[in-house]
């Protein structure tokens, strides 16, 4: 039996710093979420163009994935790291001194760019410090998984405090210090990887950022144009005949942005639509329930925040304490669609909310039901995407992973904002009409959460199994401490 490389001795450290990353980059998908009705008012934004205060951040960040994977490996994940987190605190600026929205906006997009580049170099730093110690490796996932999801529902309790008691700018302001302290540590605990020189595909990173966006707008802009309008459609297909060139490209290049031959890869594409589909529900569901809370029941920025929170508790507990067991037990596939289908359930019962309900009997069980379906599906899903790929292409496969899961917040709330406008939630003044737009975006996220089940049923394959007593032991070393 080989022995395993050396562990790095300051791993445990680089970990934590590798989930503050990804918390960062989620919470800063829903932070906002509570902000939004105050810098409505600030800024102009009107109802259906809320949306672009998360989309302008979401294919910004989803659509430049593939380039900061492919940079990681290029020029190392370490400077890409440290890159993404000054990109990132610029973009907050920004974004938090914005006076109009097209500057917010851009800060938004900057925020996004950054969180690009540190999303897939903070993934292939993970796999460098724990891929040769699997049952080390069981337990980084699953506190690497817990900060996705957890930093997108602790977003919004912060995002409630801070709108509260401060201002809406400071829920970008608070990057900042967190990035410099990052700065400050990162030298002395990530570790160094040798860079690989090539040429950067910006044809392809400019065509799918392109296309991704195009796409985004048609969605939310039609329930203002109409779905059977020419604009609609015919920037709807401009959308998708970019994404077709940015194949087309791929499939010339010498070093392209993403080798196409990384789908030949058992289970890659179906945990990536797991990851993309999930995701298309998930985010619509935290977007809508906080806007439940606010513009139906009542419930102020902090309160809403709160309500919240049993969700992120669930959450940590599920994907830290059980996750890491369920996996070494059943294996990623079982887990991948329970999950799937257990979050879809949760949203089919959101979506019966009341106009004049209360938090306790509309929110609290179904959002909770909810969580547990996101616990069980995350971790497995990420692991078995990022395990496809060959060792040399751990950030391409980061990039794929997280541009999955962004391309499918974006386009899942687009498509949800526009099934919610179409059903009534335009009407501010009218909670009836609104809890039946909100109703619907359950519905419609439900939906998407039970496809990608089926999906994941149909097109996985059931993953090599340790022994019984190997697989007990990973796990149990996992769940430790």
């Amino acid at each position: 039996m080989s022995t395993p490389p050396a562990a790095h001795p300051r791993r445990w450290t680089a970990l934590a710093l590798i989930a503050l990353a990804q918390f960062m980059v989620i919470m800063d998908t829903s932070i906002i979420g509570v902000a939004i009705p105050e810098m409505r008012g600030d800024l102009g934004f009107s109802q259906e163009n809320l949306s672009w205060v998360f989309n302008a951040y979401v294919v910004a960040f989803g659509g430049l994935l593939l380039l900061g994977g492919r940079l990681s490996d290029s020029f190392g994940a370490k400077r890409l790291f440290t890159v993404g987190w000054i990109v990132l605190a610029i973009g907050s600026l920004i974004a938090g001194i914005a006076g109009e929205v097209w500057v917010e906006l851009a800060g938004r997009a900057l925020q996004g760019i950054g969180a690009a580049l540190i999303a897939p170099s903070a993934l292939t730093l993970l796999m460098m410090l724990f891929g040769s110690r699997p049952a080390e490796l069981a337990k980084a996932f699953a506190l690497y998984g817990a900060a996705a999801p957890a930093g997108g529902t602790a977003g919004v309790f912060l995002g409630g405090v801070i709108t509260q008691y401060a201002s809406w700018p400071w829920v970008f302001y608070i990057n900042i210090p967190i990035a410099l302290i990052v700065l400050a540590i990162t030298p002395g605990v990530m570790p160094a990887a040798p860079a690989r020189r090539g040429s950067v595909d910006l044809a392809g990173a400019v065509t799918v950022t392109a296309g991704l966006a195009t796409a985004v707008y048609a969605i939310v802009r039609a329930p203002e144009t109409g779905w059977g309008s020419a604009r609609t459609w015919l920037v709807l297909l401009a959308g998708v005949a970019l994404i077709a060139a940015f194949i087309a490209i791929q499939s010339k290049r010498k070093e392209p942005l993403m080798r196409l031959a990384i789908w030949r890869a058992p289970n890659l594409a179906g945990a990536n639509v797991a990851q993309l589909l999930m995701a298309a529900a998930w985010i619509p569901m935290w977007f809508f329930l906080n806007l439940y809370l606010q513009q139906v029941l009542g419930l102020g920025a902090f309160a809403s925040g709160s309500a919240l929170l049993p969700m992120t508790v669930a959450i940590m507990i599920m994907m830290i304490v059980l996750a890491p067991r369920l996996i070494a037990r059943f294996g990623p596939k079982p887990l991948i669609v329970a999950g799937l289908f257990t979050l879809a359930a949760g949203m089919v019962w959101l979506s019966f909310a009341r106009a004049d309900g209360n938090f306790w009997v509309d929110v609290l069980p179904a959002s909770l039901l909810a969580a547990v379906g996101m616990s069980l599906a995350f971790i497995p899903s990420l692991g078995t995407a990022l395990s496809s790929a060959r060792p040399e292409e751990g950030g391409l496969a980061a990039g794929i992973v997280n541009t999955s899961y962004q391309v499918g917040s974006a386009l899942g709330l687009a498509a949800m904002t526009a099934l919610a406008a179409a059903h009534g939630a335009r009407q501010l003044d009218n909670p009836t009409a609104l809890t039946n737009g909100f109703s619907a975006a359950f519905l419609g996220a439900a939906a998407l959460a039970a496809a990608g089940a089926l999906a994941s049923l149909l097109t996985l394959r059931n993953a090599p199994t340790a022994s019984a007593s190997q697989a007990r032991e990973e796990a149990e070393t996992a769940a430790a401490a």
